[in-house]
């Protein structure tokens, strides 16, 4: 394959984002116009992302949808969700990076993740936690200030701290996010959203079906559609389906794969019933889509 073809979406660890050396499992530090790595967008990471921004202005692109920047707003990205950003030059802030490993310190609940309504998220949106209350913005402004210098100083307990900073810093977000209506029960059934949604970002490129992937939520494909259905108005095979859109998407706009090679890729065994898939979903032929955005 030439490299042409290999420019697919990048995947990032957080160590290309880092100034040290070595396996990194957390970064926290100013983000500013001086803040620049060797990175191409639009990419995605294997890791969580909180975006703080104080200052400035621009647009935040995640998974195709387009978020507009504005001060005091918080932005928040799960593993293998794909973005893009375009800055002004005032921009200021704070960017806390984390893998799940360095999340899961000293948790005996190894869903705890889940329990934060802005990662996996089970709208179709992920929309920024917007702060307008200034107590809200300096406490924290304050942690994330804290979590640098606890950084930069590197010191025997800086990890600790930094690591308690993060759970902070999540529980205090969630407490300001919007929360959506619903007794156990519904909580329950966005639980096992998540963690759908989490199995077809981390397993899309085997193209299941809705059976598969109760399979591996131990329930039955029943149960599944009828709690997606139930939490987000949508079917199990909408939310499969909507992600594949999305990664043929990005094989037709950031790669020079043939429509033949993106089908291999993404296990689509017939070509016809690829094309038509797509058709369907997008209004268009997969080459038309191409020629269009070019």
């Amino acid at each position: 394959m030439s490299s042409s073809k290999s420019k697919s979406v990048p995947l990032y660890g957080i160590e290309i984002f880092s100034r040290k050396e070595g396996k990194r499992q957390y970064e926290v530090e100013v983000f500013d116009s001086n803040r620049h790595f060797e990175v191409h967008y639009p990419h995605r990471h294997d890791f969580f992302e909180i975006l703080f921004l104080t200052n400035g202005h621009g647009m935040h692109t995640i998974d195709f949808k387009d978020y507009t920047i504005k001060p005091n707003s918080i932005f928040f990205l799960s593993p293998g969700q794909i973005h893009s950003i375009s800055l002004s030059k005032d921009i200021y802030g704070y960017i806390f990076l984390f893998s799940p490993e360095f999340f899961l310190i000293n948790k005996t609940d190894k869903n705890k993740i889940f329990e934060f309504p802005f990662f996996y998220n089970t709208s179709d949106e992920n929309p920024p936690l917007e702060l307008s209350n200034a107590n809200d913005i300096e406490f924290l402004k304050q942690l994330f200030v804290k979590g640098c210098e606890e950084n930069i100083a590197h010191a025997p307990d800086s990890e600790e701290i930094i690591h308690a900073i993060l759970d902070l810093i999540l529980m205090y977000c969630k407490k300001l996010y919007p929360q959506q209506s619903g007794g156990s029960g519904m909580k329950k059934g966005r639980l096992m959203v998540k963690k759908f949604k989490q199995l077809i970002e981390e397993r899309y490129k085997e193209n299941f079906s809705v059976k598969d992937y109760a399979e591996l939520l131990s329930v039955t494909p029943n149960h599944l559609n009828e709690t997606v259905k139930n939490v987000m108005g949508r079917t199990a095979s909408d939310l499969i389906e909507e992600k594949m859109i999305i990664e043929i998407k990005k094989l037709l706009l950031h790669t020079d794969l043939t429509a033949t090679e993106v089908a291999d890729t993404l296990n689509f065994s017939d070509q016809s019933y690829f094309s038509k898939f797509f058709k369907k979903h997008v209004g268009m032929a997969p080459g038309e889509f191409r020629a269009d955005k070019k």
